[in-house]
């Protein structure tokens, strides 16, 4: 083996039960993942490419002002601070040993198969749910499966992308309420969209105590990813609507056998 590509993590706890849920992140997302590397090392593999997230810069973007991977470091939960404590640590037992390190931060990824919030916005839109989300104006940035595999395929061997700290996206951001339109077409479904204020949403998630879930919808959350682009030559193949298509495609062969 020269690389190993590491993708496996402790994610997606809608239901935590922990008594300490930093600790159960940090077991699995930094001890479990160092000891990889030391193995990965012990058996003279010389690159190590490490998954992680756009949320060690935070739950939100600045309107207009993407992240790049040069913005400081702020993660606002357990999951996010366990990704950027294993990133710290990779570097430090990289320069230790020599070791290669590739970092790649993704935003959300979607694809075939996508469960969490993105499987459930599917299946509202399937069922013709009206969501009071038409009137979202915010920008995010997304990852279909097909590129981000792409990518880590070039960076398996890519001199430039040794000891990179590399940002990816589609390349296209959209707001909540444009996604929800160009998924519900994939699905072959109209989006039943309604113009609610968005300050009417914001107090409806707080009264409910569901702040974080609005953040998700109605936040920025853009990345920058044209370094990484320029570094190693690379650009996304698959179009939004393309991998939009595949994932719905899947969702009803599951779905509606």
């Amino acid at each position: 083996m020269d690389t190993v590509v590491h993708c496996a993590a402790r994610v997606h706890v809608m239901n935590e039960t922990a008594a300490d849920p930093l600790a159960e992140f940090r077991k699995i997302n930094v001890e479990l993942t160092l000891d990889l590397a030391r193995a990965a090392i012990a058996a003279g593999a010389t690159r190590f490419i490490f998954l992680s997230t756009i949320k060690v810069h935070g739950e939100s973007s600045s309107s207009g002002s993407p992240f790049t991977a040069h913005d400081a470091p702020s993660p606002a939960d357990p999951y996010a601070l366990s990704k950027l404590e294993a990133e710290e640590q990779l570097r430090s037992l990289a320069n230790e040993t020599g070791l290669e390190l590739v970092v790649i931060r993704v935003p959300l990824v979607y694809g075939p198969g996508v469960k969490g919030n993105f499987r459930s916005m599917m299946r509202w839109l399937d069922a013709g749910v009206p969501l009071p989300l038409g009137g979202i104006d915010n920008r995010r940035s997304l990852l279909a499966l097909d590129n981000l595999v792409e990518l880590i395929d070039v960076c398996i061997d890519h001199p430039a992308a040794a000891n990179r700290t590399l940002l990816v996206s589609d390349g296209e951001d959209l707001s909540t309420s444009a996604l929800l339109g160009r998924l519900a077409a994939a699905l072959g479904r109209r989006a039943r969209l309604l113009p609610f204020p968005e300050h009417w949403l914001a107090r409806c998630a707080r009264l409910f105590g569901r702040e974080h879930v609005y953040q998700r919808l109605a936040g920025n959350l853009q990345v920058d990813a044209s370094e990484t682009r320029e570094l190693l030559g690379w650009e996304p193949s698959v179009g939004i609507d393309q991998a939009l298509k595949m994932t719905a495609d899947h969702y009803r062969s599951e779905a509606r056998p």
